[in-house]
């Protein structure tokens, strides 16, 4: 009887055990997710490596930002002229892609607290006698940028006779570069910067960085609730030197 009795005592512990790690387990499971799109080529804020894996200091943000809301981050690659459409699509909840706060796209996503504040540089080979403070230097040359950017909004709008040349990616603006098919380039100074100290040691920065007050922030979907979750946790990474740590890594200057 003893041993009946301590043999449904020991079943009665082994299935509360079982049941304590089947809630564990089904609560790690329905841990929630948070969908972020990012374009994946816009180095050093977004791009792929070799594996095939997102990195850049976008991603970074974005798992600190997870790790911070106690959310599970899945990060997807979207193409750039996509990325607004797919948001509202709900292809995805965020999007953490080194974009630019407009009055443009603020009537279709809302944004959150600005994350990183932006400057824009031309670039051109150091043989060039091109030069951005004359403006007939700008008018006269053609110009590559990415299309649907802040680098090619504030040049057609500052310079609407400039014969830009407008490109789906960045990575492509810079080919044509490098081949002499265009005089010069307008882009994102970080990006800019990358790109001169990997790739190729014949071009500079031609001219002072163009400041616009040009600031990055999170975009969500119109009344998301989630735009104040992801300033609660963005002023929390800022706090506790994490945003630092990250701006550290992947910024040579400052």
């Amino acid at each position: 009887m003893a041993t009946l009795s301590l043999s449904l005592l020991l079943s009665g512990c082994n299935n509360q055990q079982t049941e304590a790690d089947d809630k564990a387990a089904g609560a790690q499971e329905g841990q929630k997710v948070l969908r972020i799109a990012t374009e994946g080529s816009y180095a050093p804020f977004n791009y792929t490596d070799a594996e095939g894996n997102l990195q850049g200091f976008d991603v970074d943000i974005a798992n600190a930002l997870c790790e911070q809301m106690k959310v599970s981050c899945e990060i997807q690659a979207q193409d750039w002229e996509g990325i607004i459409p797919g948001l509202k699509a709900k292809k995805y909840d965020a999007i953490v892609a080194a974009m630019s706060v407009t009055p443009e796209r603020s009537q279709q996503v809302d944004f959150t607290d600005p994350y990183f504040t932006n400057a824009l540089v031309f670039i051109a080979s150091k043989d060039s006698t091109f030069d951005p403070s004359h403006s007939d230097n700008i008018t006269s040359s053609k110009i590559a940028a990415q299309r649907s950017t802040i680098s090619s909004q504030w040049l057609e709008s500052t310079y609407p006779k400039a014969n830009m040349q407008l490109y789906d990616t960045l990575n492509n603006a810079f080919l044509d570069l490098e081949s002499n098919r265009v005089d010069a380039m307008i882009s994102d100074k970080l990006p800019a910067i990358e790109w001169l100290s990997k790739n190729n040691s014949q071009f500079e920065v031609k001219g002072a960085d163009i400041e616009i007050d040009d600031n990055f922030a999170i975009a969500v979907r119109k009344q998301d609730a989630l735009k104040e979750q992801l300033n609660e946790a963005l002023a929390a990474i800022k706090a506790n030197g994490t945003y630092d740590q990250i701006k550290d890594k992947h910024f040579s200057i400052k």
